[in-house]
């Protein structure tokens, strides 16, 4: 229950809004792009409860049953053809004052943590050692030359640069652990690996796209799983968008950790 359809890249700026009525508030307003609003049993959500106080400074951080009366969903179709995304609508909903997270108006803070979680999730993304070599999955797809290299050399170089880069964010990402451990970790570290993990991952289905050829692209069938490649590919292009746009990420890159002038 982060942002709303006028709070996005600038979350602080919510307007959904709960009024106290003495041991519960009621909320009104509504939330979008919220992960599996309508499969969730509850639901964590920011809201403004002193209108008055700096925008950062009148928020909280609430929980509440998805079943309470006047809470509403409505799945939101993607170019994927999934819908793990909803908006979500509140009307009139009560919420007890027990379910505050954290302090009254402070909600800012415990968000800013969620999101850099969230930041580092979105990014682990990037680090697909897990799963099967991209330039095994090309060379069953485009053969092999006689010298047993995959046979196109202008993909088989982006496939290497790009597994380089996949081999250094792993480390970066052991490094950040450390530190991490070690309570020395700078919080903004957050936005870098979501940055940098989202484009690998990017990057990572266009080559699967390019080297699946013609038939990557084909959209239902059984031979490819119902366009599997096809949508993980279109779903990637969220990933420089939810949990924060990459814009967004590079200006607190710049700010809080290159401490670029003006920034």
């Amino acid at each position: 229950g982060y942002s709303e359809p006028g709070a996005g890249s600038d979350l602080a700026a919510i307007q959904t809004k709960a009024e106290d009525k003495g041991d519960h508030w009621i909320v009104n307003g509504q939330k979008i792009w919220t992960s599996y609003a309508d499969k969730a049993d509850w639901i964590f959500c920011l809201v403004r409860t002193d209108p008055e106080a700096p925008k950062h400074l009148g928020i909280s951080f609430v929980l509440f049953d998805m079943a309470t009366p006047g809470v509403t969903t409505r799945p939101i179709t993607l170019i994927s053809g999934k819908s793990p995304f909803c908006e979500t609508f509140f009307d009139d909903v009560r919420v007890e004052k027990a379910n505050l997270v954290g302090t009254l108006n402070r909600g800012w803070d415990v968000a800013k943590h969620l999101l850099a979680h969230e930041r580092t999730m979105i990014g682990a993304m990037g680090d697909a050692g897990g799963g099967r070599p991209l330039s095994a999955v090309a060379s069953d797809a485009l053969g092999l030359d006689d010298a047993g290299r995959l046979d196109e050399p202008m993909l088989r170089a982006r496939i290497a640069e790009l597994e380089i880069d996949q081999a250094a964010f792993r480390l970066a990402m052991e490094r950040t652990g450390d530190l991490h451990k070690a309570r020395q970790a700078h919080p903004a570290l957050a936005s870098m690996l979501k940055y940098y993990g989202s484009e690998l991952n990017k990057r990572r289905h266009e080559l699967l796209m390019a080297a699946g050829g013609i038939d990557a692209l084909e959209w239902e069938g059984e031979r490819s799983h119902d366009g599997a490649a096809a949508r993980d590919w279109l779903r990637t292009k969220a990933n420089s968008i939810e949990g924060g746009t990459s814009e967004i990420q590079l200006n607190i890159i710049a700010k809080h950790l290159l401490q670029l002038p003006g920034a």
